[in-house]
């Protein structure tokens, strides 16, 4: 838990280490079930601020919207190649905000469909169009031409020069419908575990770029259930180092 690791990540890891061993294995109902005893001061070790959203109890989820702005020339989802719905090539990414305190600071994130790979772009100073167009051009132009299929966003003003970020990187973007978070799946799921990084109501400013790299960095090299336990940083060091090499896909 003190490595940030979900109790389901660390059920799954103690199954495959003590295989045939049941009294070494635990449920990862069982440990949050133990986390929340806990958590009311039986134990006191306080682990439960180790989960993603450190709560000490559960609470319903609540029903989010999208922000939904107006977007010229947008292109939307159902235009986006039907490769990118079955995660089996790479290179298509979902992207959104994460925001801090009066909205007056943010951090943009990127997730590979495939490899569920993590990239945060630092936005130090604002996160109007002009800051996501630098900040988007910059990372996307330092992947590999194969790894740059397509991104799919919502529909936040942020990205109203979508069209010019698309001209400088060959990156198509695609826009889901309005108040529709899980056509961004995976990128909702990151969204949440970096919360525990970034808490809502914080000045995300206060965040470094190095610092950005840091947490991108450990989501990167835990072991996922979704990737049969691999991870995504090993996934996409596999990708790059065959070379797989594939013709973007056209949008026209």
């Amino acid at each position: 838990m003190r490595k940030n690791w979900s109790p389901q990540q660390i059920s799954d890891d103690l199954a495959v280490v003590f295989a045939g061993q049941d009294e070494l294995q635990v449920s990862h109902e069982s440990i949050y079930q133990s986390l929340y005893v806990q958590s009311g001061g039986y134990v006191g070790v306080h682990l439960h601020r180790h989960l993603r959203r450190g709560r000490s109890a559960r609470k319903p989820r609540a029903t989010q919207l999208n922000a939904v702005g107006k977007i010229r020339d947008k292109v939307m989802l159902s235009e986006r190649p039907k490769e990118a719905n079955d995660r089996l090539v790479a290179g298509h990414w979902e992207g959104d905000l994460i925001v801090g305190s009066a909205s007056g600071s943010a951090i943009a994130t990127l997730v590979e469909r495939t490899t569920r790979f993590v990239i945060l772009v630092h936005l130090p100073n604002g996160h109007s169009s002009a800051d996501l167009h630098d900040g988007l051009i910059r990372v996307l132009e330092g992947l590999p031409a194969f790894l740059r299929r397509s991104l799919t966003w919502d529909q936040g003003t942020e990205l109203a020069r979508h069209v010019e970020i698309t001209k400088a990187t060959g990156v198509p973007i695609f826009f889901c419908d309005p108040g529709s978070p899980w056509q961004r799946g995976s990128n909702e799921n990151t969204n949440g575990l970096l919360r525990q990084y970034f808490p809502k109501g914080t000045d995300l400013n206060a965040h470094s770029a190095q610092r950005l790299l840091e947490v991108a960095t450990e989501l990167n090299e835990r072991p996922r259930k979704t990737l049969n336990r691999s991870t995504p940083a090993d996934l996409l060091s596999e990708l790059v180092s065959k070379k797989e090499i594939t013709p973007v896909a056209s949008t026209a």
